[in-house]
């Protein structure tokens, strides 16, 4: 994709919009002091590190692009991550059906541009603005600047994937269709310890976890909560077979290498949490989590083979506790899992906008986002009704 650049005013002052071929070309400093880089996922150490170490590239299908906006004096105001994409996989967001709709009509949908974090469903902003500046102003101008180059690029559309819930009011003002998901979260109120929590449980759930939990202990199972201050390469290297193993399983290979892990040990040394169980000494499975101030987010698992309850405690159980131990308020484990409900996870909204050039095909996945949307209000109504929490408490 060319280089774009253009001006524009805001509040009677002149403006640079610019598209970035790198998050490299941005000094790290002038977009950590955005508004919205406080999830790590937005930082430039995480972004930068997905594409020093290959797994964002035109390769993967992930060509950076963001868009930037540079006042008069050349400082960075906005910014919005930004890439031309040649497939879909690593979003979360499935649109593999409508990819498929195009080509069996003769139509490309590909090349199309996504602003997102690559492999990334976590919700956070996608369009962040300096502290001090006008946050409307500068949000509908990287609106209207990425619909400008979806069209001047002719790629066939543009999709913000996990927005914050926030800027839905601005996206749909400005024509993008509203997707709607389901993930479960985990909320903290307040737990003074694991349970504290498992108090707020029916009497069978509480005993069917606290089951779970002792099968694991029973079976000589230890767990580690490290930093990327406590993880070497020598560790580093163990662990990547039991992060490529899910991926494995499933026939794939995996999103990320060891590099990036490098080098967000390395870089985001606390925002990075790493669950390691061990079995003998031996390291059995692992949880790669993120956090920000208030909220951890569940990555990646894997292990070494079909441990009872393992994946329950690994990826829900420990990320609790570590959250109550460091009054972290939110946990989110990914996506998907109706397992998850029965362990205190609650259903919660996702978002996503997308706006297609094609005005009939606009125009049908319009109309199936409006039903998909009623489909999953009536999911999330029944996802309630099998929380493990005791009534008196609801």
């Amino acid at each position: 994709m060319p280089k774009n650049s253009s001006t524009a005013w805001l509040s009677e002052r002149q403006v640079q919009i610019e598209s970035a071929a790198s998050i490299a070309e941005i000094p790290a400093a002038s977009w950590n002091r955005l508004h919205g880089t406080h999830y790590p996922f937005l930082r430039h150490e995480y972004l930068l590190a997905l594409e020093a170490s290959g797994c964002v590239c035109s390769a993967t299908g992930w060509t950076p692009c963001h868009l930037i906006v540079r006042n008069g004096q050349g400082m960075l105001v906005g910014a919005m991550p930004l890439y031309r994409k040649t497939n879909s996989f690593g979003e979360f967001v499935f649109d593999w059906a409508w990819a498929d709709a195009y080509r069996r009509s003769g139509l490309n949908y590909y090349p199309k541009l996504v602003s997102s974090v690559p492999y990334t469903p976590a919700t956070s902003t996608r369009l962040l603005y300096a502290p001090g500046e006008n946050q409307t102003e500068i949000t509908r101008l990287l609106l209207d600047s990425a619909l400008a180059l979806t069209r001047q690029s002719g790629a066939s559309s543009l999709h913000l994937l996990f927005p914050d819930p926030a800027e839905m009011a601005l996206l749909s003002a400005a024509g993008m269709m509203l997707r709607k998901d389901c993930q479960f979260h985990w909320h903290n109120r307040d737990y003074t310890s694991f349970d504290d929590f498992l108090g707020t449980f029916t009497a069978e759930k509480r005993k069917k976890t606290r089951r779970e939990r002792r099968r694991v202990a029973e079976a000589g199972i230890s767990f580690e909560h490290l930093s990327g201050h406590d993880i070497n390469p020598g560790l580093w290297k163990q662990l990547m077979p039991l992060y490529a193993s899910t991926f494995l399983y499933r026939g794939r290979s995996p999103y990320l290498n060891e590099d990036f892990f490098l080098r967000i040990g390395a870089s985001l040394p606390d925002q990075l949490l790493v669950i390691l169980a061990r079995q003998h000494g031996e390291p059995v499975a692992t949880a790669i989590c993120y956090r920000s101030a208030d909220t951890l987010y569940g990555r990646y698992w894997g292990s070494t083979g079909n441990f009872h309850s393992l994946h329950f405690e690994t990826c829900y159980y420990q990320g609790i506790d570590y959250c109550i131990a460091h009054g972290l308020r939110s946990f989110e484990p990914g996506t998907q899992g109706e397992h998850k409900l029965a362990r205190g996870f609650a259903p919660t909204e996702t978002w996503s906008a997308h706006w297609l050039s094609h005005p009939q095909f606009a125009a049908a996945v319009d109309n199936y986002l409006e039903r998909e949307r009623a489909h999953i209000d009536e999911y999330m109504d029944s996802a309630r009704a099998h929380v493990p929490f005791r009534k008196d408490l609801s």
